[in-house]
C-alpha cells in the first residue's frame, strides 16, 4: 500500500461511519503505546501504521480486545475461561 486513505479504512469498518474508525484507531494506538507491536508497517508514524492495520483487516472491532493476547499472530485458547463460563453458578 503506497498511501493509506480514509476510504480504505472505511471499507473495513463500515461505509459512512468515521466515528467508529476513529474509535478503533484510538483503541489500537493505546495498545501500541503500552508496548504492542505493529501488525502492518513500521517505518511511519503510529497513526499511519494503525490505519494500515485497519485497512488491511488485521484490526477489527471483533479482535481489538484480543490482539494484546496474541502470540505469533495466533490468539491462544483459554480452556479455564471456557470451563468457568459453562459451569453453573451456585
Amino acid at each position: 500500500m503506497a498511501r493509506i486513505t480514509v476510504e480504505d479504512c472505511l471499507e473495513q469498518v463500515g461505509k459512512d461511519n468515521r466515528f467508529n474508525l476513529i474509535h478503533l484507531a484510538v483503541s489500537r494506538i493505546k495498545q501500541h503505546r503500552q508496548g504492542e507491536p505493529f501488525l502492518a508497517g513500521d517505518r511511519n508514524k503510529e497513526v499511519v501504521n494503525t490505519l494500515r492495520e485497519v485497512a488491511s483487516g488485521d484490526v477489527t472491532f471483533d479482535n481489538i480486545d484480543q490482539l494484546p493476547d496474541m502470540v505469533d499472530g495466533v490468539i491462544p485458547e483459554n480452556d479455564s475461561l471456557l470451563d468457568s463460563e459453562s459451569s453453573p453458578k451456585e
